[in-house]
């Protein structure tokens, strides 16, 4: 038997969430893609500028607001022995040069309170690593910046719980928020990807989507983390066909060189023609809302 209120409940897909700032850009329903990409991690500044040329031309002839993304440091590597990044100071530099020479926003990860005002002044968003999204030192100092943050989803998290998060962020003053899902733990070294967290979460903030670390295996080469970067594409066109307001992508002139991730981030070579799918399918689903 049907419960009597069970036609009249309100549908989460009806929610459509509130518009923030990043920079010049805005996120949100009715407004292009905003597409975080870049590297991993921060190697050599030739390397870097050759990744954001590439971007910058491919995303210039497309309906998208780029946001270069790059960790100035992995600071949740599975083995001591792995490449971290250049630091703090190096690294902000150089995400400072590329935000001067493209004009365009740029963001890093920062993992302890210190590091969020010497980010603020250089980055346009600033992103908060899912394993420290309950982390509530960070997240006001984050907030307090006056800039964007991008936290994702835990792994732990069920998406419910990140609107917890998000009042944390919001009760330091930060109104511009992005929540991102990742992927949930699935066991040991495995994630999967539950795609109705994409509409619970937009019933929060504009949601992002990442899709290459959704295919990553935590330690799956024992040392290193594995990943399986074949299913990025179909991923990011299932969230595209659900409904998102900007896409995370990794990408690399060579992944499997890639101090950091490799496994799961796409060839920069593939990435046009990928994107020009995932923004066909999203045309197609705002024209029939």
């Amino acid at each position: 038997m049907v419960p009597p209120d069970a036609s009249t409940k309100t549908s989460p897909t009806n929610h459509t969430p509130k518009a923030v700032r990043i920079g010049n850009y805005t996120c949100g329903p009715g407004h292009d893609l905003v597409l975080i990409a870049g590297p991993c991690v921060l190697e050599s500044e030739e390397l870097t500028r050759n990744i954001a040329e590439q971007l910058y031309e491919m995303t210039s002839e497309r309906p998208v607001q780029w946001v270069f993304k790059a960790s100035f440091d992995k600071a949740n590597r599975t083995s001591l022995q792995s490449y971290r990044g250049p630091g703090l100071d190096r690294g902000l530099k150089m995400l400072q040069r590329i935000a001067e020479d493209f004009g365009v926003p740029v963001t890093t990860d920062i993992h302890e309170a210190a590091q969020a005002a010497a980010a603020a002044e250089v980055c346009g968003l600033l992103q908060i690593p899912a394993f420290l999204a309950r982390q509530t030192d960070l997240l006001i100092a984050a907030a307090e910046t006056g800039r964007a943050v991008n936290v994702k989803k835990g792994q732990f998290l069920a998406p419910g719980d990140m609107r917890h998060v998000v009042e944390k962020l919001r009760s330091a003053g930060c109104e511009n928020v992005l929540v991102c899902e990742r992927g949930t733990f699935f066991g040991y070294g495995r994630l999967v990807n539950d795609m109705r967290a994409l509409v619970q979460l937009r019933e929060l903030a504009p949601v992002v989507f990442d899709a290459t670390h959704s295919v990553q295996e935590p330690g799956g080469l024992g040392g290193t983390t594995g990943g399986h970067r074949e299913m990025v594409d179909p991923l990011a066109r299932a969230a595209m066909a659900i409904g998102i307001d900007a896409l995370f992508v990794e990408t690399h002139i060579d992944p499997d060189t890639s101090p950091s991730d490799g496994p799961n981030m796409i060839a920069l070579k593939d990435l046009p023609r990928m994107l020009d799918r995932w923004l066909a399918i999203r045309a197609t689903v705002e024209s029939i809302q």
